[in-house]
């Protein structure tokens, strides 16, 4: 009976660090959708919009799609744009964003001409 209970007791406790670990990793997803402020927000503002070359900012947050910053921009034709930024607020990578009021883009930046 004795090693019937070591098992058993082996066996919640390995139940219990599982149950643990994908606890900590769900709060840790959670985080990722974490506006941004003051001067990080500032900094990855000023980076997209130079990216983009204007625009309105309409969110950001911390830690998108592998990025340390994600900053999303409606450009005037209404389309919209994320810009992913690394630590240091450099741009890299921009995807259009399917999220808002697109044109049926699905994802890469573009450039439009009348030619």
């Amino acid at each position: 009976m004795k090693t019937r209970s070591k098992v058993i007791v082996g066996a919640l406790a390995g139940v219990a660090v599982i149950g643990i670990g994908t606890g900590i990793g769900v709060a840790t997803m959670a985080d990722d959708d974490r506006p941004l402020t003051g001067s990080d927000l500032e900094q990855a503002t000023a980076a997209a919009l130079e990216h983009t070359g204007g625009g309105t900012v309409t969110e950001s947050e911390v830690g998108d799609d592998g990025a340390a910053y994600s900053v999303e921009v409606r450009l005037a034709d209404g389309s919209q744009v994320e810009v992913n930024l690394n630590a240091n607020f450099e741009v890299i990578g921009s995807t259009a964003d399917d999220d808002g009021a697109g044109d049926g883009q699905e994802s890469g930046d573009s450039e439009e001409g009348d030619g």
